[in-house]
């Protein structure tokens, strides 16, 4: 049955979908709105989106990125979710056709898609809202470990070890900032999402990851806010931090490093 795609290939094909419900997702949630069982609006003229309005990025392109009944701009946020969905699970074919043989490829396809998948969330929703809710990094913290208990026991425990290094690590750094500051300067989700790319990563190259977050998080907000930057300046760090990640995750999927 030639003409029943592959996994990684099934992956790819399904990723703008997946991108798109992510977007929902990330829309809502800060918002405290359920993703289900409510139907997408126009946010400007309320009319409910059919079918063929809801084709990941083909839409947007017919549409020429406007609503087909009041011509209101449509946010590019979600086109960009779609496509960056679609730039992960290539990556992660390309990542695991470079790093592994034949066999291995269904599993390494499964973990990649679902880490860069969950990463991209995270970001946007962090990026909306200042936010990194508990309910999504802990759960991104676990399955790592999970896969990592795949490995052996032994590789087991040095994943959790470098979960717990990454969190203290970087709670650390929020303690001593808010008694040097007297103000927050990281949030406890920050630490969170180091911990679970230690879950994810092990511990090899999070020093490596915390300093390439930080220097993306100041890249990106020198660009979005073109370069008038200063201490009063809030800025995410989880995009940075999750962009990081995931470069980790490709660097040890190709066999350059094994965590």
């Amino acid at each position: 049955m030639d003409f029943i795609p592959s996994l990684p290939t099934g992956l790819v094909l399904i990723s703008p979908v997946i991108g798109s419900f992510l977007g929902v997702l990330a829309w809502r949630l800060p918002e405290g709105r359920s993703p289900f069982f409510t139907r997408s609006r126009c946010p400007v003229c309320e009319g409910v989106l059919g079918a063929r309005e809801l084709i990941p990025l083909l839409s947007y392109a017919v549409q020429r990125g406007k609503c087909r009944r009041c011509q209101a701009p449509i946010d590019p946020f979600h086109p960009a979710m779609e496509a960056a969905a679609l730039g992960i699970a290539g990556a992660c074919d390309v990542a695991a056709h470079m790093g592994i043989a034949a066999p291995g490829l269904p599993r390494l396809m499964i973990e990649g898609c679902l880490f860069g998948w969950w990463l991209l969330l995270l970001a946007a929703i962090d990026l909306r809202s200042f936010t990194l809710p508990d309910y999504l990094t802990i759960p991104l913290m676990g399955t790592g470990l999970a896969f990592a208990s795949l490995n052996g026991k032994t590789n087991f425990h040095i994943h959790c070890l470098a979960a717990l290094i990454a969190w203290l690590a970087l709670e650390g750094v929020a303690t001593l900032y808010r008694r040097f500051r007297g103000r927050d300067g990281l949030g406890g989700g920050d630490a969170k999402l180091l911990a679970a790319g230690g879950g994810w990563l092990g511990p090899l190259i999070l020093p490596e990851i915390l300093f390439s977050g930080a220097l993306l998080t100041l890249i990106g907000a020198w660009i979005l806010q073109r370069g008038r930057l200063d201490g009063n300046t809030r800025v995410p760090f989880g995009p940075g931090l999750a962009l990081a990640l995931w470069g980790g995750w490709l660097f040890q999927a190709t066999g350059s490093l094994h965590g």
